[in-house]
C-alpha cells in the first residue's frame, strides 16, 4: 500500500476512498467525472481524469476547461517580518514583488537541495500567499525562527480554488461579468465581487490571478469555500456556449510537458522526501539558475548554490525532440547510437499533439550536452515488444509558447 497522502496516485485499498476529504467543488465535479477516475492528493479526492485524458487536453488547447486545485496548499504569511523571513527562505528576492503581483520561486535546504517550487501572491505590503504542491507548513515555521512580528496560517483548506485554461478563458470570464479581466496581465491578481457582496464595493471575495500550469491563456479563481458552488455554476453557465469541460490530472501532465514546466515525482524529487544520496536535485540541475538571486541578502542554500554555479551541476534538465513518433518515456540516454555510454534519463514523455513532435523533458550529463544524444525506446506493437535507437536534439525554448500567452487584451477567441 501506498501510504504517502501527497501522491497523485490511485486509492490503494478498497476503504482509502472513504478517508479522502472532498474539495470544495467536489459535488460538481463528480456529477462529470463519468469514469469514476480518481486518485489522491494531499487527502483530497482528486480526478486523474473525468472521460479521457486526450479530449480534456484537447478542450484545454482548443477551448476552455477547468481543473480542481483545491488540494494545493496556501499560506498565509504576514507582519512587520514576512517579508524579510520570506526573502531569507526563497531564493528570489522577494522584495522585488508588487503589489497585487504573483511570482514563481522555489526554497533549498542548505545544502542547496530543492525542497519545493511555487508561487507567492503579494497580497499587501507584509501580507503574502505562498502556493505550493506539497505540505511546507514545518518547513515554514523552522524558517520563520527568530522572527518574532510573523504570523503563519494554514489555509490550504479554507480557499477553494479553480484553474481555469484555454484560449476562451477570458470571454468566458467577461460573460459572467468580470469587468476589467481582458486587463489583467500574466502574473498580475484582481479582485472582483461576487454573490451577496455584489452591491458592496468593499467586499470582493473573489480573486484572480492570470496564472496557470498549462502553458496557455488561463486564470485561476481564489474564493471562500461557502462560494465555491455558486462560483461553478456561474462559470459553466457562461461558458455553456464555449464548450467548458474540466480535466484532470493525466490531461495537466500533457499540457505541462508542452510548455516545459516541471512536476514533483517526474523532474525532481522533494529533498526533504529522498533517501539516497543526490536523488534530490538542485535549481542548477532543473535549470531554475533564473530563480537564484546572489545579490540579495543570505537565503537558504546560498554558499552551497554559489559553489555549484562556479562548478557547474553533475546533470542538467533538458528539452528533447526525438525522432519518430514513440514517446521515450524512462528511456535511458547515450552518447553512441549502439548504447555504449549512458549519459543521462528521460523524465517525462510524450508524443505532442499540438507541437506535431516527440517531446521529452530528460537530465543529461553535463558535460556530454555538447554532443551527440541517443534515445533507447522500448515499446509494444500488437503484443509484441520492440526496441529502437533515436537521435535526440536539444531545444532551447518551450515546445508550446502561442502568443496568446502573453497577450493583453487576449484575442477573442
Amino acid at each position: 500500500m501506498n501510504t504517502d497522502n501527497n501522491a497523485k496516485v490511485p486509492a490503494a485499498d478498497p476503504f482509502a476512498d472513504e478517508r479522502l476529504k472532498r474539495t470544495h467543488f467536489y459535488p460538481r465535479a463528480a456529477q462529470l467525472n463519468i469514469r469514476d477516475a480518481w486518485s489522491a492528493w494531499n487527502g483530497y479526492k482528486f480526478a486523474d481524469y473525468y472521460y479521457d485524458a486526450e479530449y480534456e487536453y484537447f478542450c484545454v488547447r482548443n477551448g476552455c476547461a477547468t481543473y480542481d486545485i483545491c488540494p494545493m496548499q496556501k499560506y498565509f504569511i504576514s507582519g512587520a517580518d514576512a517579508e524579510t523571513m520570506l526573502n531569507r527562505m526563497v531564493s528570489r528576492d522577494i522584495t522585488k514583488l508588487n503589489l497585487n503581483r504573483v511570482t514563481y520561486l522555489c526554497w533549498c535546504t542548505d545544502a542547496g537541495r530543492m525542497v519545493d517550487d511555487g508561487t507567492v501572491f503579494r497580497l499587501g505590503a507584509d501580507k503574502f500567499m505562498l502556493t505550493c504542491g506539497s505540505p511546507s507548513l514545518a518547513w515554514l515555521r523552522k524558517s520563520a525562527f527568530g522572527f518574532n512580528k510573523l504570523s503563519i496560517i494554514d489555509m490550504s483548506d479554507e480557499i477553494a480554488a479553480l484553474s481555469f485554461q484555454g484560449p476562451t478563458s477570458c470571454e468566458v470570464l467577461k460573460q459572467m461579468g468580470l469587468e476589467g479581466i481582458d486587463s489583467l496581465k500574466p502574473f498580475n491578481i484582481i479582485h472582483f465581487p461576487f454573490g451577496d457582496s455584489g452591491g458592496n464595493r468593499d467586499d470582493k471575495p473573489l480573486m484572480v490571478s492570470r496564472t496557470g500550469f498549462t502553458g496557455d491563456l488561463g486564470y485561476e479563481l481564489w474564493i471562500k469555500p461557502e462560494l465555491a458552488l455558486d462560483l461553478w455554476d456561474a462559470l459553466y453557465a457562461a461558458g455553456e456556449n464555449y464548450g467548458i469541460q474540466p480535466f484532470g490530472e493525466a490531461a495537466t501532465n500533457m499540457a505541462r510537458l508542452e510548455a516545459g514546466f516541471i512536476m514533483p515525482g517526474m523532474e525532481f524529487n522533494e529533498a526533504l522526501k529522498t533517501i539516497h544520496f543526490q536523488h534530490d536535485h538542485s535549481p542548477f540541475e532543473l535549470g531554475l539558475g533564473w530563480l537564484v538571486d546572489f545579490k540579495k541578502p543570505h537565503f537558504n542554500g546560498r554558499k552551497a548554490l554559489l559553489k555549484e554555479r562556479d562548478a557547474r551541476p553533475e546533470y542538467t534538465l533538458v528539452k528533447l525532440d526525438i525522432e519518430g513518433n514513440k514517446p521515450a518515456e524512462e528511456s535511458h540516454l547515450y552518447s553512441d547510437k549502439r548504447c555504449n555510454h549512458e549519459i543521462g534519463y528521460v523524465t517525462s514523455a510524450m508524443w505532442s499533439p499540438v507541437v506535431k513532435a516527440n517531446i521529452a523533458l530528460a537530465m543529461v550529463k553535463t558535460k556530454y550536452l555538447q554532443g551527440d544524444i541517443w534515445a533507447e525506446i522500448y515499446y509494444v506493437k500488437e503484443l509484441r515488444h520492440y526496441s529502437k535507437t533515436v537521435r535526440c536534439t536539444l531545444q532551447d525554448k518551450p515546445f508550446w509558447a502561442p502568443a496568446r500567452t502573453r497577450a493583453t487584451p487576449p484575442l477573442a477567441y
